[in-house]
């Protein structure tokens, strides 16, 4: 017998979400078999089975929040196993309780829980783990706190360590107090959600859950906006002399490297010159310390069905034209196939966000939080641009936006630094230079 445990999520992951079972109760699986699809802030990961067996259990359902190493089901040795051992995980109950204990697991807690008042904190830490982290959840149990009366500081709603200790300092003189009127706080609330029900009968309304990365993607955000102090200078670029080239050159440029030539790989090359003159766009606040990074590992946001996601091009500097087109397509392919790798989402110095494949005109790109950088670019449009005084000509012309943290950009650093961006897009062959 083998727990099916939740494997090591990488360093700033503590937990997923199980997205589906593979299997089911009574299954027989190999070794390798992928058993379930978890969910976390950043990938899809599939967890397989490590040894030959029978799965007699499944402890966890899909939907659930799971932490790294937490058992979520049995694997059995044999076809008997998953009946020999449900009469002992029902030894505590009744002994007629083995059939539903495997289709409701759930309604078996509170009958082990009866019996012993101490793990009544459990049972409640665990009725709120899908809002609580880990170490929350553990806090909670060591100190007897019930989560639910815990209140979150996160935009999400999700609570955190610091949240069940700052519960904990009010003591429990000032708990007891507080119970009577944590239950008389939501008689008012409670009529007011009531009275606006009958203005929404007979309106259709879908309730959907969202998702890990949905959610994460709307924390991440929050808090960029609430830690940075996020500023957007813009800047237009005449795109004439890049749609020359990739006219000329795309046919014998797919022949000779088998892959298309875009427009990722100037821009990929055009920010790194910009940053190497303007090194602090390519660092992070550490504290009071500033990490102003040697590298340049570019991140390219990638609209996904799951939601937005950036996967990082290492050492984009050291890298050719064919060489950032053909990782760009990589990584875009497997982020729409979501079999992108954690490493693949780790790290990045600065990144660049295209919401022109989308028909954006002008946007403000939000930071990819800890970096203090991203280039937004958006839709190639004909607009007429005064050539001098007396001549004027219709031009593809593309707004570019660069959001930055304030905090240790000055403006015009951000300028000089769109400029330059700017000045190496109308001028290729300046590229060419910086590589």
């Amino acid at each position: 017998m083998s727990e099916i445990k939740v494997p090591d999520l990488g360093e700033s992951i503590s937990e997923g979400t199980i997205y589906k079972w593979l299997v089911k109760e009574g299954d027989t699986v190999g070794q390798g078999d992928v058993l379930a699809e978890l969910e976390t802030d950043k990938v899809n990961l599939e967890i397989s089975a490590e040894e030959d067996g029978v799965i007699s259990s499944i402890l966890r359902q899909a939907g659930e929040n799971v932490a790294v190493g937490e058992a979520i089901g049995i694997i059995g040795s044999g076809a008997g196993t998953a009946g020999a051992e449900a009469p002992q995980s029902a030894a505590a109950g009744k002994p007629e309780a083995p059939a539903a204990s495997s289709e409701a697991p759930a309604a078996a807690a509170p009958q082990a829980a009866a019996p012993a008042s101490p793990a009544a904190p459990d049972a409640a830490a665990a009725g709120t783990a899908a809002l609580a982290s880990p170490g929350a959840r553990k806090l909670a149990r060591e100190r007897g706190i019930d989560l639910g009366e815990v209140s979150a500081r996160d935009p999400i709603g999700r609570i955190a360590t610091a949240d069940v200790k700052g519960h904990g300092a009010a003591g429990p003189e000032a708990a007891a107090p507080s119970a009577p009127a944590a239950a008389a706080a939501p008689a008012p609330v409670k009529p007011a959600a009531a009275s606006s029900a009958p203005q929404e009968e007979g309106k259709a309304v879908e309730r959907k859950r969202m998702s890990r990365r949905r959610l994460t993607i709307a924390s991440r955000l929050v808090e960029a906006q609430h830690t940075a102090a996020m500023l957007t200078t813009f800047n237009e670029v005449d795109m004439t002399a890049i749609l020359d080239i990739r006219k000329r050159r795309k046919d014998a440029f797919k022949e000779k490297h088998d892959v298309g030539l875009g427009f990722m790989s100037f821009f990929t090359k055009a920010v790194i010159g910009a940053l190497k003159a303007y090194p602090l766009l390519n660092a992070e606040i550490d504290g009071e310390d500033l990490l102003i990074k040697k590298y340049y590992d570019i991140g390219i946001a990638v609209s996904a069905k799951e939601g937005l996601v950036v996967p990082v091009v290492r050492d984009a500097d050291r890298l050719s034209f064919p060489e950032i087109e053909r990782k760009i397509g990589e990584l875009a392919s497997k982020a729409r196939t979501n079999t992108l790798s954690l490493p693949e989402l780790q790290g990045g110095t600065f990144t660049i966000t295209n919401g022109g494949v989308f028909g954006s005109l002008m946007s403000t790109p939000i930071l990819n939080t800890p970096q203090v950088g991203i280039l937004g670019m958006h839709k190639i449009q004909l607009r007429p641009i005064a050539l001098d005084e007396e001549r004027s000509a219709n031009r593809p012309m593309m707004y570019i936006a660069l959001s930055y943290d304030h905090r240790i950009v000055d403006g015009s650093e951000a300028v000089s630094f769109l400029v330059k961006v700017k000045e190496l897009l109308e001028d290729p062959e300046a590229l060419l230079l910086e590589g």
